[in-house]
């Protein structure tokens, strides 16, 4: 015996290789984003987003307090520099002048008050800045001293206003930045929902259509079953009375002779083969208005639609008859032929309730008298 010829090896390079791809895939395949996933992402980013304004919002505020502070150390620094000012006019004046220690006093006095005030709001601060020391509030202390002492107080408060002012600036800008992603998030998140929402209508829709088909056809040949039949039967006598009154419609039941021999001699996959055949040839003798109906097992039936006279359904069910004998020979069974019976309104049956059934009775009495041919219902049913 010759040896089995084996298979050629995988490098190992390349079984990592695809290894590592099946595992990639997988991993993509079990970790694909939902619906539910990419909502709950939002959220967080949406959350986040809102926290990260309200801290924002509440900065702002600290440094607009803050700015109102600055804005008070600052005047309190000018009315400090007004009462120096005035200290400094009497001080130059000469001692002879009338009123001069007086109006020097007073003026000393009032620089203090304004210097103690100051120092009171400086020193109070809620952010750290420099204290005014205690020996400047001595009312003796030098004016040169305090000149330098409120310079550098204003200097330095000056620059704490322009610093907050520019930190608020920043702070609205990343304020309107965060509500333009946020407007922008909440946007991208009702379209992705409306997107959703409408696919998910989309595959419903889809599933119910393939639902209803499945209710309403044949599984395996994919013609319309009774269901369907009965349903097109009253479409038909629905429409307005001046149409229908002027249009006739036919049934054909149709069974095929010697079926069950096939299913025992030849085996069930040979005997739905045949009808998938035979299905297909009965839908290509009738006319595209015609409805063919598998009724179940080997019966089938054909609704016409419209027709002009007897003859005219005699020459369909020939068709029809020759279909199973085509099929037959084609496939070698030599075993299938067809009874059909034919019962149209209102000629022979004056209730469309009934067209079916009468159309069975008169295949029966086909099978009865030698079966392969067709008969037309008796009026009296």
């Amino acid at each position: 015996m010759a040896p089995e010829a084996s298979k050629p090896a995988i490098p190992i390079p390349e079984r990592i290789r695809i290894r590592r791809a099946v595992r990639g895939r997988a991993f993509a395949i079990r970790f694909r984003p939902g619906p539910a996933a990419i909502a709950a992402a939002s959220l967080v980013c949406l959350l986040i987003g809102l926290l990260y304004l309200v801290l924002q919002i509440r900065t702002i505020f600290s440094d607009q307090l803050k700015q109102e502070y600055t804005g008070l150390v600052l005047e309190a620094v000018e009315r400090a520099e007004g009462a120096r000012s005035l200290a400094g006019l009497w001080a130059q004046l000469p001692d002879a002048t009338a009123g001069r220690a007086t109006g020097y006093l007073h003026a000393r006095t009032e620089l203090t008050h304004r210097l103690t005030s100051l120092a009171a709001l400086v020193n109070a601060s809620p952010s750290a800045a420099p204290h005014l020391p205690a020996s400047s509030l001595a009312p003796d202390a030098d004016l040169r001293g305090t000149d330098a002492l409120l310079n550098d107080v204003s200097t330095y408060w000056r620059a704490q206003r322009d610093i907050d002012s520019a930190d608020v600036r920043v702070r609205i800008a990343h304020v309107a930045r965060t509500l333009i992603a946020s407007a922008a998030l909440l946007f991208c998140m009702l379209i992705t929902a409306l997107g959703m929402y409408a696919k998910r209508n989309l595959q419903l829709a889809g599933q119910s259509h393939e639902f209803e088909h499945a209710a309403l056809h044949d599984a395996m040949t994919g013609l319309p079953n009774r269901r369907k039949l009965f349903a097109t039967l009253d479409e038909a006598t629905t429409r307005s009375p001046a149409v229908a009154a002027s249009c006739k419609f036919a049934v054909l039941y149709v069974d095929l002779d010697g079926f069950k021999q096939v299913n025992d001699s030849l085996g069930h996959r040979v005997g739905d083969e045949f009808l998938i055949a035979v299905s297909k040839r009965f839908r290509e003798s009738v006319r595209k208005g015609d409805v063919v109906a598998r009724i179940g097992g080997d019966e089938f039936a054909v609704l016409v639609r419209e027709f002009s006279t007897n003859a005219e359904l005699g020459e369909i069910a020939r068709r029809l008859i020759a279909c199973v004998v085509q099929t037959d020979q084609e496939m070698g069974v030599g075993l299938v032929r067809a009874s059909i019976g034919i019962a149209s309104f209102p000629d022979s049956v004056d209730d469309y309730h009934r067209l079916v059934a009468a159309a069975d009775e008169a295949m029966y009495r086909v099978k009865r008298s030698g079966k392969n041919s067709y008969a037309f219902a008796d009026p009296a049913n």
